[in-house]
């Protein structure tokens, strides 16, 4: 089996731009996919709540969606022996579409169809549409390719509490060391610790630039911190 480099464990590119959607670029990418045509719609929403490979979620059937148990058996293919399934939970409201636009339950009971793949177009077509939608989306650089989608998956399941042993079921990883690398992403718990930090920090600046005994000091000091105060909020 080939070795992953550190390279292949980053979330991150050589001059340290990220590798992953950011929730905002989620949200831009949902939006940009609405516009394309229902087939290729759902074929980038597959991508974006599974966290699957382009290869992965073009090999589904309508049997692989279980409507009922609102999960998708997608076959791991970085495996070294074939037939390596993992089931991932969908969205009830992205069933239900599926359903609509495949006729999945009419599909299932015959079987031909049960087998069929549901996007029969090429790798090199499924790039593309994804590409093209990135774009749409205004989302460039690293992040904007596939695999952007399913460390943006990575990012999102782990920041929403989904223990790392079950991101790893679904993503498929052989190892937990290669799943551990979405933690490296500071959510919004760090960032919480982090303003706690710089709310103190301001205070005790304003203790010691602000002494009582100079009302001048006191009267420039107390501006200045307003001042800064309604930047930060401005920011925020």
């Amino acid at each position: 089996m080939r070795h992953q480099s550190y390279s292949d464990l980053s979330l991150f590119g050589p001059s340290g731009s990220r590798k992953y959607l950011n929730a905002t670029e989620r949200r831009r990418f949902d939006y940009a996919a609405k516009k394309a045509p229902p087939s290729i719609w759902l074929f980038c929403l597959m991508l974006r709540w599974t966290g699957a490979r382009i290869s992965e979620v073009l090999a589904l059937t309508p049997a692989s969606i279980d409507i009922d148990s609102g999960v998708a058996s997608i076959q791991t293919l970085k495996r070294r022996r074939p037939g390596v399934f993992r089931q991932v939970p969908l969205p009830p409201e992205m069933l239900r579409d599926l359903d609509r636009a495949f006729g999945l339950r009419t599909a299932q009971h015959d079987p031909h169809l049960a087998t069929s793949r549901l996007w029969p177009f090429s790798r090199t077509s499924a790039w593309r549409y994804v590409k093209r939608i990135m774009a749409a989306g205004s989302i460039h650089g690293l992040p904007a390719m596939p695999k952007g989608l399913r460390h943006g998956f990575g990012v999102h399941a782990l920041q929403s509490n989904v223990p790392p042993h079950l991101l790893q079921r679904w993503l498929g990883h052989a190892s937990l060391r290669t799943t551990v690398i979405y933690a490296d992403v500071i959510g919004p718990e760090v960032r919480m610790f982090a303003a706690r930090m710089w709310r103190k920090t301001a205070h005790r600046t304003t203790r010691i630039v602000s002494p009582a005994s100079n009302g001048i000091a006191h009267k420039n000091a107390l501006k200045g911190y307003r001042r800064y105060r309604k930047q930060r909020s401005r920011q925020s």
